[in-house]
């Protein structure tokens, strides 16, 4: 007897024992699970016989939160702690995945790469990731110019996922957004192991007016898909972190890329009219 005919064996005991219908039918081995990662936290309600259930369920409606997971004994239940580990699973996934190639290739975005050599490096010396060679300094000069008045450049930060599901719709948006405002932008650079003071040096190498990075954040447990756009008016390495305007929370569950692009082209419109960013936008 194998494993599996030894699982059926005990399934079908407990069903018994239970006075439910014994399953006799094998096991397929190829069948796949559902995916428990589609389903939607906020409207997952597992308490049983709640007190005023549809109240909770109506809260539960405004917040991915675990809310309301119920318990078995003293402990989650089994589908809650197989998505938290799912869930885990996917944000650590994105942190150590790189893009893929063809999401600059197939977009025409210049290549550029920070002094990081891969990403085990990217994630202990953040220094390095703020920073480039000589090599990618003369693409950067070439590829933005001298003096743009706005510059869009998207890195690949902390979420490779966030990256690939939301810049290029949020990048088209500001684009066109710019247009409006009478505003054309050159060519968007795709830098690789960024962290958000890369723009510092490059700003420096081209004397840009304003600079526009579209960044994957740090992955939490609610997606692993959520970007954000740092803006900095005249930056420079060692500029304080004060002086940036940040849109955050850039995904389907938030703020969707579309409308963030609108509301950024609109912010980089004003800063261009106050000559300012961050606090000093205030």
């Amino acid at each position: 007897m194998d494993k599996v005919e030894l699982k059926q064996m005990v399934a079908q005991l407990l069903r018994e024992m239970e006075g439910a219908p014994a399953v006799t039918a094998p096991l397929d081995r190829g069948e796949s699970l559902p995916d428990i990662t589609k389903i939607d936290l906020r409207t997952q309600y597992l308490v049983q016989d709640p007190e005023n259930g549809p109240a909770f369920l109506a809260l539960k409606k405004k917040t991915p939160a675990r809310l309301g997971m119920g318990r078995a004994g003293a402990r989650y239940k089994t589908i809650t702690m197989l998505r938290f580990r799912a869930d885990h699973a996917a944000a650590q996934d994105s942190v150590f995945s790189l893009v893929d190639p063809s999401f600059y290739e197939k977009n025409d975005l210049p290549f550029v790469q920070t002094m990081c050599k891969d990403k085990d490096q990217y994630l202990t010396r953040p220094d390095l990731g703020r920073r480039f060679d000589e090599q990618n300094q003369a693409v950067i000069r070439q590829v933005c110019g001298q003096n743009p008045k706005v510059l869009l450049v998207i890195g690949d930060g902390l979420s490779s996922n966030a990256v690939t599901a939301n810049a290029l719709d949020c990048a088209a948006a500001i684009r066109q957004g710019l247009k409006t405002f009478g505003i054309e932008l050159g060519k968007t650079l795709f830098i690789q192991y960024a962290r958000v003071g890369a723009m510092d040096h490059i700003g420096e190498l081209t004397g840009a007016e304003l600079i526009c990075m579209l960044v994957g954040e740090r992955p939490g447990l609610v997606t692993s898909e959520s970007m954000s756009a740092y803006i900095t008016y005249k930056p420079y390495q060692g500029i304080p972190e004060s002086k940036r305007t940040v849109v955050s929370n850039i995904h389907r569950q938030g703020t969707p890329a579309v409308e963030a692009g609108a509301h950024i082209a609109e912010l980089l419109h004003t800063m261009l009219e106050k000559r300012a960013s961050g606090i000093d936008l205030r």
